[in-house]
């Protein structure tokens, strides 16, 4: 049934904030406190009405970047089993001008769109960090430095040209401004540490799982509808590191039409729903699945990943996962990287690098430390299964995986804490695959206590117990890798992909990691 919290509408919204005179419904310490103890997704709504962002529509943004040429991820719309990986797009480089004239449905435009019928390609710029929008802008301060040092004595005749280079710095500062990540807690951070996310009904990204932080995003314009799944369901989802990006983990399953021959494991994933509207930023916490597409004509984001202490193993563990990548799919064919390195890899593959940037991450990791952390390394097998557990002597930080129902209920009885859930801040929770706006409601949920970090009960939701799903997605591991090769069962080939997928799973990396480090402090 629809829970009575989940029917949020831009009108809501909009009461809430004239009942509330504009005062928001969490301090910058609550809101905070709200990010760094939920482990379920959540919708913070009447936190940004006042954001100057909130009125960056494509369009004004196609007057605020005049002639700046952005790169556009092109993609189909039809509807296939297998996800649409960003090495197997094309890409356009084109000025929001010419796609808001494109996304207009011009079937006789020409320009760089040309080649492509809207109705039948979406259109997706995505990963724009703000600093990249405002690159060719950088100068400014050069020629500002010069002008102010070098050429006082020509201020005067270069007094328009430099007006305008003020101009354009004043507007350029303000687009940093204009993003305040300060209002949930995070003080100092902007625009600047943002990405824009601009795309057509229909573009989305695969899904995918961050290795690093957790996520903010704003709805700025246009609805975009985020599929979720929690980090226990990862043997579900078929993980692969091919195509290889730094920090992302992807799916091989397309999880709006997925192939349950192919990947029968999938069923058992726990889906969670929403579709974000402009106005709402949603919590997307550490390591949650997350396929998101959009279904307006034009949508335009803002995200902030937050940096997590548990980041400095999971840097530890992205550098073992490209040495191998790259060492395994360079020596199959060293001629075409583009094959199975995302677009967003530019940096060099080589080995030798490699090797550099995985003792960057060990080296990072114990001077963040220091050498007094203790580490604890037992192979505990349980069902055949071996795992790792730390000790630390500040705070636990790396992930234990616990594989028996008795190592779970350590910390049994905790003091429940009043559930910061309501009008404001609305749990995404387990739905239908049906979407939630054919349902009457924008959440699902059959009203169940929903437990976040350190025990903490935060109001009714859907909420399946991690033991029984941790045994289900430990047990399915070993049937996950082999549903995994296109290979006919009777053929015994193995290809790099199947090797690659067992080795970088990110349950074997993070085990490696551990063992890294713990034979690394042995030697301090």
């Amino acid at each position: 049934m629809a829970a009575d919290s989940g029917a949020i509408t831009n009108e809501d919204s909009e009461s809430g904030e004239e009942e509330g005179k504009h005062v928001k419904p969490f301090t910058p310490e609550k809101a905070k406190e709200i990010i760094m103890s939920l482990q379920q997704p959540a919708v913070f709504c009447n936190m940004v009405f006042d954001w100057p962002a909130q009125h960056w529509t494509a369009k004004h943004l196609s007057e605020v970047l005049q002639g700046k040429q952005i790169r556009f991820r092109m993609g189909t719309k039809h509807t296939d089993t297998a996800p649409q990986f960003e090495t197997t797009c094309s890409y356009v480089e084109a000025t929001l001008e010419e796609f808001l004239t494109w996304n207009c449905d011009r079937s006789s435009i020409s320009g760089p769109f040309r080649d492509y019928d809207h109705s039948k390609f979406w259109a997706y710029a995505d990963y724009k960090y703000f600093v990249s929008l405002f690159e060719d802008k950088t100068d400014i301060f050069q020629h500002l430095s010069r002008f102010g040092v070098y050429q006082k004595h020509r201020l005067c005749v270069q007094l328009p040209f430099l007006l305008t280079y003020i101009e354009v710095l004043v507007l350029s500062v303000r687009q940093m401004e204009d993003v305040i990540w300060s209002d949930f807690g995070f003080p100092g951070r902007n625009g600047q540490e943002s990405t824009l996310w601009i795309g057509s009904t229909g573009a989305h990204t695969p899904c995918h799982l961050d290795t690093y932080g957790c996520n903010l995003v704003f709805q700025v314009q246009g609805r975009k509808r985020w599929h979720l799944f929690p980090p226990e369901d990862t043997p579900f989802l078929y993980p692969t590191r091919i195509p290889y990006e730094e920090s992302s983990v992807f799916s091989k399953i397309n999880v709006v039409n997925p192939d349950l021959k192919r990947f029968p494991q999938f069923w058992k994933a726990r889906r969670h729903m929403v579709t974000l509207s402009p106005g709402q930023v949603l919590f997307v916490p550490r390591h949650w699945w997350h396929y998101v597409e959009s279904i307006d004509p034009v949508t335009v984001s803002i995200n902030s990943w937050i940096e997590l202490e548990e980041d400095h193993q999971a840097r530890v563990e992205e550098a073992i996962t490209r040495m191998l990548v790259c060492a395994l799919k360079t020596a199959e064919n060293p001629h075409d990287t583009r094959a199975w390195l995302n677009p967003t890899e530019v940096e060099e593959t080589s080995h030798e690098v490699n090797c550099r940037y995985l003792n960057g991450a060990v080296s990072a990791f114990f001077d963040h430390y220091g050498t007094s952390k203790v580490v604890e390394t037992q192979a505990l097998s349980t069902n055949g299964e071996y795992v790792i557990k730390e000790e630390l002597n500040v705070h636990n930080h790396v992930e234990v995986e616990q594989t028996s129902s008795h190592s779970l209920t350590l910390g049994t009885v905790k003091q429940e804490a009043a559930s910061p859930f309501g009008p404001d801040l609305v749990p995404v929770i387990p739905g239908s695959q049906e979407p939630p706006s054919e349902r009457g409601g924008m959440f699902e949920s059959d009203g169940e206590d929903f437990v976040g970090k350190n025990g903490k009960r935060f109001g009714k939701l859907h909420y399946t117990k991690r033991q029984r799903m941790m045994s289900e997605s430990e047990n399915a591991v070993v049937e996950q890798i082999a549903s995994n090769s296109t290979v006919a069962p009777s053929q015994t080939f193995i290809s790099t992909d199947d090797l690659l997928d067992c080795l970088v799973n990110p349950q074997v990396t993070r085990i490696v990691a551990q063992l890294l480090i713990q034979g690394r402090s042995l030697r301090l």
